[in-house]
């Protein structure tokens, strides 16, 4: 492909050595594939995700080559970013519902027709968020997350961006997937389709995840993400900590557990957002 020749030639000059004209209209091209998602920053091939590291090295290019400008154009000024880092235009044809209130996404943020956006919520660059996925109120999708069809994305859920190193897979949450309020998933863990995240749940690639049916524990590896399993329940559960100490004080340290495998009566609770659409 030309154009990631193009971004990782680009990316290797300094940025004070760069041509910036060069640079501006490859990035113009990348984020157009990034609007209408032909291209993603990571992708899944044979069941397996794979990222597209020039994707990334891509927007460090536009963020090392933007200038300051004020955002909107106008009388009144409202933002001060980088000029390669503008809002995406969105229109009626888009057939994206953003309720009013101080939600955001990014240009170069890829937003499938049918999904709803709560306000305040924020999508920021290199996202891909696919069909009818509800992203509820305080939500953050980090950069180059992907997200799958019918996901729902409960009250204040932040949904890491995973932009450095470029080599590392983004988070990604896969179709059907119900993620409660307050959750953090981070580090590029990896939660596999109709999955449900009970609230609070934090989910990093430091954190093990007990699970108590097949009796085996998930844990990041190496180059390996931390993976939560299909149809996997997951809530916010504790552990003892083997210490003195914490054995005189009662002490238990924070970990998420799989307490279950989704069921009908599981599905059944997780289709009232209907209603909202």
């Amino acid at each position: 492909m030309i154009l990631e020749q193009t971004i990782e030639l680009l990316y290797e000059i300094p940025t004070g050595n760069v041509d910036r004209e060069k640079a501006l209209e490859a990035v113009g091209e990348l984020k157009a594939s990034l609007n209408s998602g032909e291209v993603r920053a990571a992708e899944q091939l044979s069941g397996e995700w794979r990222v597209n590291a020039w994707v990334k090295k891509g927007i460090l290019l536009a963020f090392r080559v933007g200038n300051l400008v004020r955002l909107p154009d106008g009388e009144t000024p409202q933002f001060f970013d980088k000029d390669t880092m503008v809002l995406k235009n969105l229109t009626l044809e888009n057939n994206v519902r953003v309720v009013p209130g101080g939600s955001a996404i990014r240009d170069g943020a890829f937003v499938a027709p049918g999904v709803v956006m709560m306000p305040p919520s924020y999508i920021n660059i290199g996202a891909y968020v696919d069909e009818h996925t509800m992203i509820d109120s305080h939500v953050l999708v980090g950069s180059c997350a992907q997200v799958g069809k019918r996901v729902h994305l409960s009250a204040g859920t932040q949904i890491g961006g995973v932009l450095e190193p470029v080599g590392s897979l983004p988070v990604i949450i896969e179709d059907d997937v119900f993620v409660g309020g307050n959750c953090g998933i981070y580090e590029g863990a990896i939660v596999r389709h109709h999955a449900v995240i009970g609230a609070g749940v934090l989910l990093t690639g430091s954190t093990p995840v007990y699970d108590l049916v097949k009796k085996v524990v998930y844990r990041r590896s190496g180059t390996q993400s931390l993976v939560i399993p299909s149809h996997a329940v997951v809530i916010a559960g504790s552990r003892s900590i083997n210490h003195p100490f914490a054995e005189e004080h009662h002490l238990a340290m924070y970990t998420p557990v799989i307490i279950k495998y989704r069921d009908e009566k599981t599905n059944a609770a997780t289709v009232l957002e209907e209603g909202l659409r």
